[in-house]
């Protein structure tokens, strides 16, 4: 069933950086930002010019505000270790601060697949950590995690509709029109349903899990600003301050 993209793809239509929306699927409430990677600046943060880790949206904020520009939708990026470190691959404005993983391990990022998000000049795609390993694709910036929520239209193989294990969720995907779909789930939900979501309302062939708990989203135009303890890699969209 893709009534709620159907409706959520008219109302983005000609959206020059991201607009999101509030929906249901299946019984739970999403937040849902598309974003044209064509048309919008879309880029990682983690650390200041000073080599500390910013790891607040506030704090990116401040550092866009220099030039004279703001975040305009951004959620957490990718897993990182308790110092902030990210867990994976990660790279930031063509520069490699963390190398790529492609053993499993423990964990939801080492459940195996797991995968990348690769922003490129124009585009955005999400590959498999092998595959992107095999491609090594050029990309300004990149953020490794796990696990992968689609695969080639396939959910994670591990992934139980009847599983108890739930939890706040969010995840990016890239539809077959090359949208880039930044979606957080607004209550606790398994990973088998978030992951149809991906699939079954926005056609993304691959959809890449972010994180759980610690999961959160800026959308001024929701009114939205999650709190929480500092992150570490920050995934965000860019405009003029206005």
């Amino acid at each position: 069933m893709r009534t709620a993209a159907v409706v959520l793809t008219a109302l983005f239509a000609g959206a020059a950086q991201a607009d999101c929306r509030d929906l249901t699927f299946d019984g739970a409430s999403f937040t849902a930002c598309r974003v044209d990677p064509a048309t919008a600046d879309i880029r990682l943060w983690l650390r200041g010019p000073d080599g500390g880790i910013l790891g607040t949206f506030d704090r990116v904020n401040d550092l866009l505000g220099q030039d004279g520009k703001r975040l305009a939708v951004a959620m957490n990026g990718g897993m990182y270790h308790d110092d902030r470190r990210p867990v994976g691959h990660y790279v930031e404005d063509g520069v490699e601060e963390m190398r790529l993983v492609t053993n499993a391990g423990p964990g939801n990022f080492g459940l195996l697949p797991n995968g990348v998000l690769c922003l490129g000049e124009g585009r955005a795609v999400v590959l498999e950590s092998r595959a992107y390993d095999r491609a090594r694709p050029v990309c300004r910036h990149a953020t490794q995690s796990g696990p992968m929520l689609v695969t080639g239209g396939v959910l994670h193989p591990r992934f139980l509709p009847d599983s108890t294990s739930r939890n706040i969720r969010n995840g990016i995907g890239v539809s077959e029109d090359g949208m880039l779909w930044m979606v957080i789930s607004n209550e606790a939900v398994t990973f088998h349903h978030f992951a149809r979501l991906f699939r079954d309302e926005f056609a993304t062939p691959d959809a890449l899990y972010l994180d759980g708990s610690v999961s959160r989203l800026h959308a001024p135009e929701l009114g939205r600003h999650d709190p929480g303890f500092p992150m570490g890699p920050i995934l965000g969209t860019v405009v003029a301050a206005d």
